[in-house]
């Protein structure tokens, strides 16, 4: 099997498997109980909380754990507006190919009476901080701007955009999801004010991740109970899940000068390649992309018989993001980027890790020009295009 949909989840690491291992043998617990073993877990949890603020720049108090990424999405949306509305400030600012975590929260705060403006995004998949300076509002109460798109690759200049909203007094979150692990991460030096991770990203546990908060900035919970996480999240903590995801998030970060150029030179082969196949194109931006990222169109293809076809071949992909694949609408990222309805039913994305080999590389190469060819020979759309009854749009 060659295994290459990391952006969708990753296989947990020996290191973090080891420490949730140990922690559930040792560390078991309830980390609010005053004897010593609820106190030994609390220890645990404390020490992978440092841990994991110390690998983005943070200090361990502004690290609240969650059951992951899209939790710490809504917390962070529902913050902030709650926030703004104290202040008279009802418009947030964010982008049309966000994760559905963030856009999905956006329609429900839009519900309840905040103005919700999301900035395109281009064909390159990317916003400028000049465009979010220009609609920047004196009501403006948050910007949220992904750190890189799931889906497509991009990373988008986030340094930039938070010096733009520290300079205008905006609250600036980003879903670093598909960053944390991968790209350098300083909130205090690129003035993130909130940021969301997902431990299963980076090879740790599932159903585990964390919200950053800078320190002054007032959490809502979006959970009523105990007072747990100092009353921002209720619920008896996950303290196996938060120290393996230490772990992993510290491997990774330790790893990630060795690993990225190795990754990305196996991205750029797969690119070089499936840009041979005809009337194909390359999803993002082709220089500021994530380093495992590989997102293309082919058209005349449907992206669900592709990926049936390579998976008989033994190779795990995806079309556009894991969180939607169910979903027959098209991708709203490849709709963001301008692709037609036709050609988004036709992407492919895949994405490798450090586990992943150049002869894995050889593999895919082989087999998705193969596929493509066989499913574009049994299509009569594409018969059409290839007599000239049809125009390509690719």
């Amino acid at each position: 099997m060659i295994y290459a949909d990391n952006a969708a989840t990753t296989r947990m690491s020996s290191a973090a498997l080891r420490a949730m291992q140990d922690c559930m043998a040792e560390q078991w617990g309830n980390p609010s109980s005053l004897y010593g073993l609820g106190q030994r877990a609390k220890e645990a949890l404390e020490h992978a909380r440092a841990r994991i603020a110390a690998c983005i720049g943070a200090s361990a108090g502004e690290i609240i754990f969650t059951s992951g990424g899209s939790e710490a999405d809504n917390q962070a949306l529902y913050s902030a507006a709650r926030l703004g509305a104290r202040k008279n400030k009802r418009h947030i600012l964010s982008t049309a190919f966000e994760h559905h975590a963030v856009l999905h929260t956006l329609d429900k705060l839009k519900q309840e009476g905040f103005h919700i403006e999301l900035l395109p995004v281009g064909e390159r998949g990317t916003v400028t901080a000049q465009q979010v300076a220009e609609a920047i509002r004196e009501d403006t109460a948050l910007v949220s701007v992904m750190y890189a798109n799931n889906e497509i690759g991009s990373i988008l200049p986030i340094s930039e955009i938070g010096a733009v909203c520290r300079e205008r007094g905006v609250l600036f979150h980003t879903d670093a999801v598909q960053a944390a692990g991968h790209l350098p991460i300083d909130v205090s030096t690129q003035n993130i004010d909130l940021l969301s991770l997902s431990a299963h990203k980076f090879h740790g546990p599932k159903g585990t991740g964390a919200l950053y908060a800078r320190k002054g900035v007032a959490l809502t919970s979006l959970i009523a109970g105990g007072a747990q996480e100092r009353g921002r999240r209720a619920g008896t903590e996950n303290v196996p899940a938060a120290v393996g995801m230490a772990a992993a998030l510290e491997e990774a970060c330790a790893h990630m000068a060795e690993h990225t150029p190795k990754i990305a030179a196996l991205r750029d082969k797969l690119i070089a390649g499936l840009s041979e196949i005809p009337h194909a194109a390359l999803n993002g931006d082709p220089v500021h992309r994530l380093p495992g990222n590989v997102s293309f169109c082919f058209e005349g293809v449907e992206g669900e018989s592709l990926l049936l076809l390579l998976d008989d071949r033994g190779i795990c992909a995806s079309s556009g993001s894991a969180c939607t694949s169910g979903s027959l609408d098209p991708s709203h990222v490849l709709l963001a980027i301008g692709r037609p309805h036709e050609t988004a039913h036709g992407s492919l994305r895949l994405s490798l890790c450090g586990e992943n080999t150049e002869a894995d590389v050889d593999a895919i190469l082989k087999a998705v020009p193969e596929v493509v060819a066989y499913l574009r020979n049994m299509s009569p759309l594409w018969k059409d295009k290839a007599s000239g009854k049809k125009a390509f749009v690719l």
